[in-house]
C-alpha cells in the first residue's frame, strides 16, 4: 500500500501537525528519501518524536521504515522517450501487474450486499467509466443508476438507506461537488466507494472503501508546441474490468463455502 493510500486510510487519526509533516514530505519527496529525522523535524518545526508518532500513525515502526517506503515508490513522471509506443506498452504492462495484484474483496462485498447501487462521475472520462461499470455488472443483474447532478442527488439522498451503495468516479477526489456529496452520505451513514487517482485526496479519505488508478502522461508532441501531454486513462477501464472478474470470483467463493459445509454435514459417519 502506497503512502497516499495510508494517508487516506488514517486521515481521521491525523491532526494538523501530522498533515503539515505530510505536506512537506509530499512536496519534497526526493529530498526526504535521504534526509535525517532531525532535519525533517527542523524543516517542519516539530520535534523528532512528533515525526516518529506521525510514522507510527500510518502503521510504520518509525521514520526509518517510512523513508524506506518513500525510496521504494517511484514518482509519477511524464514519459518523453523517443519510442513513445515502447513507453506506452511498458506502462500498460506495469499497470496491469499492479491491478491484478489488488484485493477487491471490500469493494465486491459492498456491491454484493447493497440493495441499490448509485454512481456519480465528476467528468467526461469518468462518466465513460461509469457506463462501463453499468455494462459489466449488468451481467450479474446488478443495476447501477447514474446520478446526473446536484438536484437529482439530493432528491435520491432523501430515500437512501444503509443498505444502499454509492460509487464515485473522480480523478482528483477534490471536486467540490463530489466532496459535498461524500460528506452528505457520511452524515447519513450511507456506504460509498471511490475510484480516484492514487494520491492524498479528500474523497478517498471519506470513503468506506477505495480503488485507485495511476494515469500517466506521454509527450507525443514537439516540446516547442507547449501542448498538454497525452494522458492515458486506460487504467480506469482496466481497473473496472479486472474488478468485475474478481467480483465474479468473490461470489463463487461465497457460494462454495456454504455448499462445502452442507456436503460435509450430510456425509454418513463411518
Amino acid at each position: 500500500m502506497q503512502l497516499e493510500e495510508l494517508i487516506n486510510r488514517h486521515r481521521k487519526d491525523l491532526g494538523d501537525t501530522d498533515m503539515a509533516i505530510w505536506k512537506y514530505i509530499f512536496q519534497h519527496r526526493k529530498e526526504v528519501r535521504h534526509i535525517s529525522i532531525h532535519k525533517l523535524a527542523q524543516e517542519c518545526a516539530v520535534s523528532s518524536t512528533t515525526v516518529v508518532r506521525f510514522a507510527q500513525k500510518l502503521g510504520f515502526d518509525g521514520f526509518g521504515e517510512l523513508k524506506a517506503r518513500l525510496k521504494m515508490e517511484a514518482p509519477a513522471e511524464i514519459h518523453s522517450h523517443e519510442d513513445v509506443l515502447k513507453d506506452l506498452r511498458e506502462f500498460y504492462a506495469q499497470t496491469s501487474a499492479k491491478i491484478f495484484q489488488r484485493n477487491f474483496d471490500a469493494a465486491s462485498r459492498l456491491v454484493h450486499e447493497a440493495n441499490r447501487v448509485f454512481a456519480f462521475a465528476s467528468g467526461y472520462v469518468q462518466s465513460n467509466v461509469v457506463q462501463e461499470l453499468k455494462r459489466l455488472f449488468f451481467y450479474d443483474n446488478v443495476l447501477i443508476y447514474e446520478v446526473a447532478g446536484k438536484e437529482e442527488f439530493y432528491s435520491i439522498a432523501q430515500d437512501l438507506t444503509k443498505d444502499d451503495l454509492f460509487i464515485f468516479v473522480s480523478l482528483s477526489g477534490e471536486t467540490p461537488l463530489v466532496v459535498e456529496f461524500a460528506r452528505q452520505l457520511q452524515l447519513q451513514e450511507i456506504p460509498f466507494l471511490s475510484i480516484t487517482k492514487l494520491h492524498d485526496n479528500t474523497l478517498a479519505s471519506l470513503s468506506t472503501a477505495n480503488l485507485y488508478v495511476s494515469p500517466a502522461g506521454f509527450q507525443i508532441y514537439e516540446r516547442e508546441d507547449n501542448r498538454t501531454p497525452f494522458q492515458s486513462m486506460l487504467p480506469y477501464f482496466m481497473l473496472v474490468e479486472v474488478w468485475y472478474v474478481k467480483y465474479r470470483l468473490y461470489l463463487d467463493g461465497i457460494h462454495e463455502g456454504p455448499c462445502t459445509k452442507v456436503q460435509e454435514t450430510n456425509q454418513i459417519p463411518k
